[in-house]
């Protein structure tokens, strides 16, 4: 028997508590795939042989085989059988600075062929049920009713009881910062925000000429007092925060200081723009500042750090009550719509699963590089979230954030300093984004540079003579 022909018997092992039977083959079909135990040009039993096998109905294995077909794992070859595809994948492109880039805050590759299969499988489902139509057409502002209503049902878990009539489809969580600030505040007001931000928030507010006030922070996130102080002296527009795994500083705002910063915002009648960028990552969440004030609150959930940056779809969630014609007209103002055919891939992963899959995908992989700093980089000088993919290091002194994030450069590691994030005195800090290197073999290898620097002085680079 032939190589080719061993391959025939290939019987996978399923459990039926793996849900749909057919699914669990597919899947099967593309862990042996991935692993090796199939190669591209192998032949798979027949449909009733493996019905019989595995002791189920031919139409289940029918199903199995028309599924790895959508995600282009096998081809059918007429009066021969069904066969492994042959895939050409394009050689990934180095960058071109040869840098090992841990300055952009990217979701981690996970490594997982059959999910990425079956992402592409929604875009070729798209092609079927919507035609040219969502190729050649303008939708509203706010977006389509089906792609609100995913939206809808992809906040469901956190903010409970939204409806499709308070959310909007924006385009990225940048464009609807944009839209939103320019709707808030005028020339010259002011929005008060951490003291160490987003910079596209920073760049959002330089553009549009709007002030912002820092607010203190520890460990917990927002300082209650600090805001209210700001509020008292300021007059702010609105606050703007990240409450969980806030971007540089990793903190999560305690349930406690929720309810302290909600009550102050309501006392002072300041709204509150909350960027939720990375709060479909925590398994637990705690409950989001709309959820505890929604009549307060604009919620913007953006798919970048959960699903994929590539989507640019923002979901912006209006306070109770509030009108939506204000902020339709601001996103139709800045971007005219957000794009309708990453809005309808985003609708088609939620309604089908696919959302919740690359979720579970990215928390995994997250995980284990979060392992990988926690068993390479000193503890004592690291601020984390287990459930985040960036690491917020203060460096010992003698460093300084310039001479470290220059030194970790020439030796092929790009990183953001703290003065991007700073509305005043920069900490000697920087930002390490564990997601985008490629590989968890290339992030040990970086983060064991950053280690090896962190121990040594900065006067042993000196080339001054």
């Amino acid at each position: 028997m032939d190589k080719t022909e061993a391959r025939a018997a290939w019987c996978p092992a399923i459990r039926r508590a793996d849900g749909p039977l057919y699914l669990a083959i597919a899947d099967a079909l593309s862990a042996d795939i991935t692993s090796g135990k199939l190669a591209a040009g192998d032949r798979l039993p027949p449909q009733r042989a493996l019905a019989e096998a595995l002791k189920i109905d031919f139409t289940t294995v029918s199903r199995a085989y028309a599924e790895a077909g959508r995600r282009g794992l096998v081809e059918g070859k007429v009066g021969q059988g069904t066969y492994v595809r042959r895939k050409h994948a394009a050689a990934r492109q180095p960058v071109p600075s040869g840098l090992v880039d841990m300055s952009m805050n990217l979701p981690p590759r996970f490594d997982d062929a059959g999910l990425v299969s079956r992402m592409w499988e929604g875009l070729r489902e798209l092609e079927i049920s919507d035609g040219i139509d969502l190729l050649m057409r303008y939708q509203e502002a706010g977006g389509a009713r089906r792609d609100r209503e995913a939206g809808a049902l992809w906040l469901s878990s956190r903010l409970d009881g939204v409806t499709a009539d308070r959310v909007l489809v924006c385009p990225g969580a940048q464009g609807t910062l944009l839209a939103l600030t320019g709707l808030l505040a005028a020339p010259g007001e002011t929005i008060c925000a951490e003291a160490l931000t987003y910079p596209g928030m920073r760049s959002v507010a330089a553009h549009l000429r709007v002030n912002l006030a820092a607010v203190s922070t520890d460990g917990e996130g927002i300082i209650p007092e600090s805001f209210e102080q700001a509020c008292v002296k300021a007059k702010p527009k609105a606050l703007y925060c990240t409450p969980t795994i806030q971007n540089p500083t990793t903190a999560t705002l305690s349930l406690a200081r929720r309810h302290a910063i909600v009550d102050i915002a309501r006392r002072y009648q300041v709204p509150i723009i909350e960027d939720d960028a990375y709060g479909a990552l925590p398994a637990s969440p705690l409950p989001p500042l709309a959820s505890l004030a929604p009549d307060l609150v604009y919620h913007i959930a953006g798919l970048a750090k959960c699903l994929a940056p590539a989507l640019r779809i923002a979901y912006l969630v209006a306070p109770e009550g509030a009108t939506t014609s204000g902020l339709n007209t601001a996103i139709r103002a800045t971007a005219s719509m957000a794009s309708p055919l990453t809005a309808a891939i985003a609708s088609r992963w939620i309604e089908d699963g696919t959302a919740e899959a690359v979720v579970a995908a990215i928390r995994a992989e997250t995980a284990a590089r979060q392992a990988i700093a926690a068993r390479i980089l000193p503890c004592d000088h690291v601020r984390t979230d287990p459930e985040g993919f960036h690491i917020w290091l203060t460096l010992p002194p003698p460093w300084n954030r310039g001479e470290f994030s220059s030194r970790l450069r020439s030796e092929g590691i790009s990183v953001v300093a703290s003065d991007a994030f700073a509305l005043g005195a920069a900490p000697d800090a920087v930002r390490l984004g564990l997601g985008a290197p490629d590989s968890q073999d290339d992030l040990a290898r970086s983060l064991k540079v950053v280690a090896d620097l962190l121990g040594q002085s900065p006067a042993a680079f000196s080339m001054v003579v």
